[in-house]
């Protein structure tokens, strides 16, 4: 597991971030790969979701490994990961990308929730979506999953380096995840990442105002002429944003 420790300081930067803006960042540093794929919120509730990766990965099921009395199991490690995701960090699943069997339930989702874990994530899906839609606690999937198929893959992992969505995940790297979907920051560069996301989003909100008066986008987004960078300016000195 990284060293890195996300700080509430920028923790709160990245609760206002966006994945889109947090993309451009780390495009810009090379990275193209970071957003899980095909995972969507169970239920937006208009707040990001922002902790570090707290892993578990899933492969296909062996048949005489896998009967339903595994859950009975008290080291079953889908069971062991819920119980030990630190307090605000996100549990990340790697369930193949294959939702035919649930990475999870509400009452394991929930007991996440109560030990004050930051979120969930699968490129699979959840059983009982609706109930895990109802928590206050993010939870991200690619959709419902069917009520039978329990054991049709096993937990295998946890906390090692896993692949959500097609996106690598890394122990202790930094989950961002909105409305659209869910990036993932590598540790090292959270900080400066979320200090640039904040001047995007400053910016693009001036953008937003400027456009829905009337302005045009060319010599404004991105703002190449010295016009809009004084416009800019000014908008932050009168809103402070």
């Amino acid at each position: 597991m990284t060293d890195y420790a996300l700080s509430d300081e920028i923790r709160a930067k990245l609760m206002k971030a966006s994945t889109a803006s947090v993309a451009t960042a780390l495009y810009k540093r090379g990275l193209r790969n970071q957003f899980i794929q095909n995972v969507h919120p169970v239920a937006w509730k208009g707040k990001n979701m922002v902790g570090q990766a707290f892993t578990l990965r899933y492969i296909p099921a062996r048949e005489d490994r896998n009967p339903i009395t595994v859950f009975r199991n008290a080291d079953h490690p889908q069971r062991v990961a819920v119980e030990t995701c630190p307090p605000g960090w996100v549990l990340v699943m790697d369930s193949r990308k294959d939702a035919r069997a649930a990475s999870a339930g509400s009452i394991l989702v929930t007991r996440l929730a109560m030990r004050g874990c930051a979120g969930v994530v699968s490129d699979g899906g959840f059983r009982d979506a609706e109930g895990i839609g109802r928590l206050d606690m993010p939870a991200y999937h690619q959709r419902p999953s069917a009520p039978t198929n329990l054991t049709l893959h096993e937990a295998l992992d946890i906390n090692v380096p896993i692949c959500c969505g097609d996106a690598p995940v890394f122990p202790g790297d930094v989950l961002v995840g909105d409305g659209d979907g869910v990036m993932i920051i590598p540790a090292h560069l959270a900080d400066e990442i979320a200090e640039e996301c904040a001047g995007m989003e400053s910016f693009e909100e001036f953008v937003l105002e400027q456009v829905q008066d009337g302005a045009a986008v060319i010599g404004l987004y991105p703002p190449t002429t010295d016009k809009a960078q004084n416009d800019y300016a000014q908008w932050r000195k009168r809103t402070g944003r």
